[in-house]
């Protein structure tokens, strides 16, 4: 191979080990070796903008496609520079360009090799090292468009979720995965994929395949063995609970009653922070529970840590959601593992045991077919809100909105990539039989410009009427911001998880459609539990009925405003004791179970907790 090929490949060595200063030198060889390349500036571009120097990278990009104008990795900056601006307009098209054209050049490289070998497969020179050099410098040029399609792929689905297009960005997830060596960075891919893909509709079977691939990426883990000497039934059980998120995240508003609430002399508490600490995390730590601090050590380490305090039941809080702890769950660390709270959806890992769920999402004569692990349920919501942990929680606002307005005001706070075409279509019908009203979409993509631009779009496309429709950025006073709110209208099939629960906790019903699937029915489970049947619609045109009603009725919007964090209050929803007198009763029965199993203890029951 010649010496540019060789340079070029190192290159990509350095950014995959996060070195973008080695990068520079690199750079600075290509520029002795031909300063007419495009190579050498769109090497030192990517370095700056790994380094965060936006304005060098984009100048320094643009300088290699003047000499270069189709360059790869030039346009490839470009992306990831606007993506660090949040131009998202401009991210998604070069990106979507970079990859089109990776994928042509990846082909066209195939069908050279492919040829090559062909050609000297019968000759007498097929093993002379100008045949076998040939062969290399293509094998590097195919490794080197690779790279760049792998780069383009993971930055791209950031941009696309943010845009509200997660089913393309679990694609582009995906297929990212199939591109690295590194089986650690492939399973955080796929495992971000199968988080995306319940964004949208999924037949529980196919969900459940997709998942068990998850597995495949742990095959040659050596799992602890758990050879316990006390088996009794009746003894204290040692529980412990991992997650990334003890933390300023939506998890610690339900984890409380598992750190406050148990029943101290039946139950000892272990809990493992992965994550990042901030003050929340200081608040949960003050619970009566053993707390380990395990963030920045490895899979492995975490695990034998966690085996050495001799846990009976380990529950994952993470499932397959930002930095996921199931690659320490994969270790088996305990010998009874159960997956709670963060997930919607199955794992696919085998060495989780059981799925915490209810009879809401999932009932007792519904088969689990979307599941690989055993479902045990309660009977209202599988989660417990408790809030007051993050922050402060504010008044509700007592005077509905519609009371002076003269008209009613509809409002989603939910993520927007939850926010499908069929969601809109129903909303779009909610404001034509609403006349007067005003509907308020208030999230993330609505704080930068070429967000609020992509949704105009789709509001557009989908022919809602945009004067009649507010996009409001993230806020901190979010909170706040649902006294200007009348009815919350929920997203599905990924419906709101603590969005539906702060609404109803600062006074705003909130409509939801029940759903096919355990994930699309969690809207359901939450309002079941908060005693607000009501708010449960059977079909989309229930959906749009019922939202129309309750706008239509000021009387009814106004009461719900005045009452329904006192109704909240004393609902199942925010039963804390009684929700953790389920749990515990179900630990015990796994506990039972794995006691009297056979000794490979691979048969588990299903247990569902009942009065």
């Amino acid at each position: 191979m010649d010496e540019k090929l060789n340079w070029l490949l190192l290159a990509e060595k350095f950014i995959s080990d996060g070195d973008p200063r080695a990068l520079k030198a690199v750079a600075r060889e290509l520029f002795d070796l031909d300063k007419n390349s495009a190579e050498g500036p769109a090497i030192m571009a990517e370095s700056a903008l790994y380094l965060g120097n936006l304005d060098e990278a984009e100048i320094l990009a643009n300088d290699a496609l003047t000499l270069e104008p189709h360059n790869l990795r030039a346009r490839l900056v470009l992306g990831g520079v606007a993506g660090e601006k949040f131009n998202l307009h401009a991210e998604l098209k070069t990106l979507g360009t970079v990859i089109n054209d990776s994928h042509k050049a990846i082909n066209n490289l195939k069908m050279l090799l492919n040829n090559y070998r062909s050609k000297f497969s019968l000759s007498r020179k097929a093993d002379t090292p100008e045949v076998e050099d040939g062969k290399k410098a293509v094998e590097a040029k195919i490794s080197i468009a690779n790279a760049t399609l792998y780069k383009a792929l993971c930055w791209i689905s950031n941009g696309l979720y943010l845009a509200g297009e997660p089913a393309q960005a679990a694609e582009a997830l995906n297929e990212a995965s199939t591109l690295t060596d590194k089986n650690e960075r492939a399973a955080e891919l796929y495992s971000k994929h199968l988080f995306l893909k319940n964004y949208r509709d999924l037949a529980p079977q196919v969900s459940k395949e997709t998942a068990a691939h998850y597995n495949d990426f742990f095959s040659g883990v050596n799992v602890y063995a758990h050879d316990r000497k006390n088996l009794s039934a009746d003894k204290k059980l040692r529980v412990g609970y991992i997650s990334p998120d003890f933390r300023q995240h939506a998890l610690a508003n339900f984890v409380l009653p598992f750190l406050r609430d148990f029943d101290s002399d039946n139950f000892s508490v272990f809990c493992y922070h992965t994550g990042k600490k901030d003050a929340v995390t200081e608040r949960l730590k003050r619970n009566k529970v053993s707390w380990r601090d395990l963030s920045g050590r490895n899979e492995r380490t975490t695990a034998r840590i966690i085996s050495e305090d001799n846990l009976d039941i380990l529950v994952d809080l993470s499932g397959h959601s930002q930095n996921s702890c199931l690659p320490i769950m994969a270790c088996k660390p305990a010998p009874i593992q159960i997956s709670a709270l963060g997930y919607t959806a199955t794992t696919g890992l085998k060495a989780i045991d059981y799925f915490l769920s209810d009879m809401v999402c999932l009932p007792e004569q519904e088969s689990p077919a979307g599941f690989t692990e055993k479902i045990v349920r309660v009977d209202n919501c599988h989660l417990c809100y408790a809030p007051g942990v993050v922050r402060d929680m504010p008044a509700a606002g007592i005077k509905a909105p519609v009371l002076e307005n003269d008209f009613v005001t509809y409002g989603s706070f939910n993520n927007f990539a939850k926010v499908s075409d069929d969601v809109l279509y129903l909303w779009r019908a909610i404001l034509e039989n609403s006349p007067d009203s005003i509907l308020i979409i208030k999230s993330k993509i609505c704080s930068i410009e070429s967000g609020r631009e992509i949704v105009r779009e789709r509001l557009t496309k989908m022919s809602l009427p945009l004067d009649r429709i507010q996009l409001r950025p993230y806020s901190p006073d979010y909170l706040e911001q649902y006294r200007d709110i009348d009815v919350a209208l929920d997203t599905f099939p990924y419906t709101g998880g603590l969005t539906t629960c702060e609404a109803l906790y600062m006074g705003v019903p909130v409509v939801t459609l029940r759903g096919k699937s355990h994930g699309s029915r969690f809207g359901m489970s939450i309002l079941n539990a908060a005693d607000l049947p009501e708010l449960i619609a059977k079909n989309s045109m229930d959906y749009i009925k019922k939202a129309v009603h309750i706008g239509k009725h000021r009387e009814l919007v106004a009461g719900y405003h005045a009452g329904l964090r006192e109704h909240l209050l004393k609902s199942p929803l925010m039963d804390s004791k009684k929700y953790m007198q389920q749990i515990e009763k179900i630990y015990r029965d796994i506990w039972k179970d794995y006691c009297t199993a056979k000794p490979k203890r691979k048969k588990f029951s299903n247990f569902t907790y009942k009065e």
